[in-house]
């Protein structure tokens, strides 16, 4: 009798051990989703982050370029005053 316990607690055990391995391994696959989420979101934010900063570069560019013009403008603007 006493043998019959004991196989049924280690059979129980066992069944506690593939368990635990189950859930070993999902965790481990979840992690290595994560980490492939991780790896691409910081990819992705490299990218947004090159393309904003060429953007603010283009945007200083047109800045200045405008900031040209408007006194160019009023040189002009100054000079048909004169003329008048």
């Amino acid at each position: 009798m006493l043998y019959y316990v004991l196989i049924g607690l280690s059979l129980a055990l066992t069944g506690v051990v593939a368990l635990q391995m189950m859930y070993m391994f999902y965790f481990d696959r979840i992690d290595r989703e994560r980490k492939k989420r991780v790896a691409e979101l910081e990819r992705r934010c490299r990218t947004l982050t090159r393309r904003l900063t060429e953007a603010e570069g283009k945007i200083a560019e047109q800045d200045q370029l405008i900031a040209e013009l408007y006194e160019q403008n009023d040189d002009v603007w100054a000079d048909v005053l004169d003329d008048r």
